[in-house]
């Protein structure tokens, strides 16, 4: 086969995974064309892209969703090829073909490979045939309710239910008993038939302690295929993965070998072309073992977390898809591919964990990451994170010679992030990363579900924290009321989210004078406002008062005056700069002096409440 180099690449897809393509395709001479849509006119990839294209509107399936507009875009860019990135477009064999159709180079798999590992029953059907263990189960084309509830008693419970054309945990139920499944049958079929139009299901086996593992593997057109170890994607939340690492904590060469060679087996069963990953379902109640490993599902695409794979083979991935694309044989063989150290990564979100990871949205006015080893990412500082899209800010990935150093060196750099005004799962993932079963590698899907609330992060900085605010604002004169031979400052009081907060000073004094402080501390991020001062033994004034930070609407009043409010109890909710800032109780006590209204306006430092503390604690106090 001749090999065609790759001149002009239209990348159908955006943000970071777009970013990536570019990296790559630039180092190897190739010229690249962005996409875009309304919502993406000044996005990063625009701007480093060759030359861009407007596909339409910000809603997706009026613009990265339309293959005949992004066909068109290459055809008057005078691109030869289209890579897809993830998402979207990807794992569409239609589109495929399509492409091909075009007379354009796919940068993808043969569209008959994408098809056969597009609908989970028909691929264990496939694996099955072709020797692949599968995980036990129902793939049966009888989907009558009576024949389902049958299969899953023979199964034994817990058994799990899964929509045969699923992803992203959608159409997936738990059944812990037979009493319980056909009320969970109904519930994931009406999701199935909302979420992709498909009401058939499969059965499977629920494992106890399961482990998510996968294998990337790589084919060429000349037929070679080969495997790049594996990765484990067992920290996830909702069945969406948080972090990952290669290779997989607990794996021994042997298992490591017999999982390895039955994924190139499952590759080779769909003749399978360009980057794939094989996914996998362990049971690891008593260690990883070769023969509680089942194949789970196939990703026909670039995965997101493929950096980990690269980091530890020194191989670049989409390197090799744009050669293969080309004809080109695989760049190296199994024999010359070996692990060199761990890698993690970390997927960082513009999302509130205190607020069930809702998105955060808005303008990142700070935007910078800790010392990371490799940072994967489609926006920079004064990038607005939009609706429209998935709103991940970075992949934040690490490099050492030991699994420990790996996860150290990743943590640090989240614990380092500095990331205002939106929210972001920063200080969740440090906290995931040093939680005793992580750094064990003792690990399960399971584990985030378990843990919740002990996984979230604190509502305020700490003590030592706030100490060294108040001291380093305090010495550059800039708090208010700061005069000339005043007595000496002992304390301050600052506004932390429009409450009033009071911390002693530290010594960690510096440069001051500013009107305002981003304090971080283990990758969460807070502003702080002086309010007072206070010299001698006495009290913050401010203590207790809740304050607007910024100037705003009340949109919503949870309490009332003379009412009992316990710390962390939420007050009130004021909506400026298009964000919501919720207002919490900072101690027990009894809500005073309350003149905000629902649905009034208020301006920047007005008092809106006050918390009194109960008559024995001040007491206590005096």
């Amino acid at each position: 086969m001749v090999h065609s180099m790759i001149r002009k690449l239209l990348i159908a897809n955006r943000g970071e995974i777009a970013c990536r393509i570019i990296r790559t395709a630039r180092a190897m001479g190739i010229r690249t064309v962005a996409v875009y849509s309304d919502a993406d006119a000044g996005a990063l990839h625009v701007r480093r892209a060759d030359e861009a294209v407007h596909i339409g509107p910000a809603p997706a399936r009026e613009s990265y969703l339309l293959g005949d507009r992004i066909i068109a875009a290459a055809k008057a860019s005078g691109a030869d090829a289209i890579h897809p990135g993830y998402g979207f477009l990807s794992e569409n064999a239609a589109f495929a073909e399509q492409v091909i159709a075009s007379g354009l180079t796919w940068v993808g798999p043969n569209p008959g490979s994408i098809l056969a590992m597009g609908l989970k029953d028909a691929a264990k059907r496939l694996m099955q045939a072709a020797g692949v263990p599968t995980t036990p189960g129902y793939l049966g084309d009888d989907q009558s309710p009576a024949r389902l509830h049958a299969e899953a008693d023979a199964i034994g419970y817990p058994v799990l239910i899964k929509a045969v054309a699923g992803g992203g945990g959608k159409g997936m139920r738990r059944v812990e008993a037979s009493a319980e499944f056909s009320e969970a049958l109904d519930s994931c079929r009406r999701e199935a038939a909302a979420s992709f139009g498909d009401d058939r299901v499969l059965l499977e086996k629920y494992i106890l302690s399961p482990r998510h593992i996968e294998v990337q593997v790589f084919g060429d057109k000349l037929g070679n295929i080969v495997h790049l170890f594996e990765r484990d994607c067992s920290l996830q939340r909702r069945h969406q993965k948080v972090i990952e690492e290669a290779p997989a904590p607990g794996m021994d060469a042997a298992t490591r070998a017999a999982l390895c060679a039955t994924a190139v087996k499952a590759a080779a069963a769909v003749d399978y072309v360009g980057a794939g990953t094989i996914e996998f379902i362990a049971d690891a109640s008593e260690g990883l073992r070769a023969d509680r490993i089942w194949f789970m599902e196939m990703n026909t695409r670039l995965q997101v977390e493929h950096p980990v794979t690269e980091e530890i083979t020194g191989v670049d991935l989409v390197e090799w898809q744009l050669l293969v694309a080309g004809g080109a044989p695989l760049p190296r063989t199994q024999d010359e591919l070996e692990i060199r150290g761990w890698a993690m990564e970390a997927r960082l979100y513009a999302e509130d964990p205190s607020k069930g990871f809702l998105p955060s949205i808005g303008r990142l006015e700070r935007f910078s990451l800790g010392d990371a080893h490799r940072i994967d990412t489609g926006v920079e500082q004064g990038a607005e994170i939009s609706p429209w899209y998935d709103p991940m800010i970075a992949k934040v990935i690490s490099h050492g010679a030991t699994r420990e150093e790996a996860r150290r060196s990743l943590a640090a750099s989240l614990t380092d992030a500095v990331i205002w005004p939106l929210k972001t799962n920063a200080g969740f993932l440090v906290r995931a990363l040093e939680h005793p079963a992580f750094v064990a590698g003792t690990l399960d899907t399971g584990l985030i579900g378990r843990e919740g609330e002990a996984l979230l992060p604190a509502a305020q900085p700490s003590e030592a924290v706030l100490a060294a605010a108040a001291g380093r604002l305090a010495s550059g004169h800039g708090l208010r009321g700061f005069r000339l031979n005043a007595p000496a400052v002992t304390e301050a009081s600052f506004l932390l989210n429009g409450v009033a907060v009071r911390a002693g000073l530290g010594t960690n004094t510096g440069a001051g004078g500013e009107r305002s402080a981003l304090v971080t501390e283990a990758g969460q991020a807070w502003q702080l406002t002086p309010w007072r001062v206070a010299g001698g033994g006495g009290g913050g004034a401010a203590d207790g008062a809740i304050i607007a930070p910024m100037p705003g609407r009340i949109i919503a009043l949870f309490v009332a005056e003379g009412e009992a409010v316990a710390k962390g109890q939420r007050l009130l909710t004021l909506e400026a700069m298009k964000m919501e800032h919720s207002l919490v109780a900072p101690f027990d006590g009894v809500v005073t002096g309350l003149i905000a209204v629902a649905g009034g306006q208020t301006s920047e430092g007005v008092t809106l409440a006050r918390i009194e503390r109960p008559p024995e604690v001040k007491a206590s106090e005096a």
